[in-house]
């Protein structure tokens, strides 16, 4: 039981990052606008091409189950950043100080998920887990 767990934990948690860079994709133009917005003006398309790259790799890295702890880094360098920058709950008042603060702690929880792959590894359903078992 607890191997199926970890497989829908990682499941879970690769989800969103592979739809944040399908979704960072297919609106590139709108994410650059967001970018400007929260002051991130230099070299706009070579930093959101490196944090699409980033997703891309890192989520299947996570949903398959290889090399969790170097994808679950690769997560965390462009996670940690963007939810500083993103989220700044200190900066804002009234509903959106609410708001903000949810999408920060949810943010930081997916980044406890990230570190808990990198101590933990990927579980015994693991594309890892299989080519160790395999013999040629």
């Amino acid at each position: 039981m607890r191997d199926l767990i970890d497989l829908f934990g990682r499941i879970f948690l690769s989800a969103i990052f592979l739809f944040e860079a399908v979704d960072s994709l297919l609106n590139f133009d709108k994410t650059k606008t967001t970018m400007t917005e929260h002051g991130l003006t230099w070299n706009q398309d070579m930093l959101l091409a490196g944090a699409i790259s980033f997703l891309i790799l890192g989520g299947v890295m996570v949903l398959i189950g290889y090399r969790t702890a170097l994808a679950s880094l690769l997560l965390l360098v462009y996670w940690l950043p963007v939810t500083f920058i993103v989220h700044d709950f200190w900066n804002y008042s009234g509903e959106a100080l609410r708001t903000q603060s949810i999408f920060f702690m949810k943010n930081i929880a997916i980044a406890g998920g990230l570190l808990m792959l990198v101590g933990k590894g990927s579980g015994r359903y693991s594309v890892k887990r299989l080519l160790a078992t395999t013999r040629v």
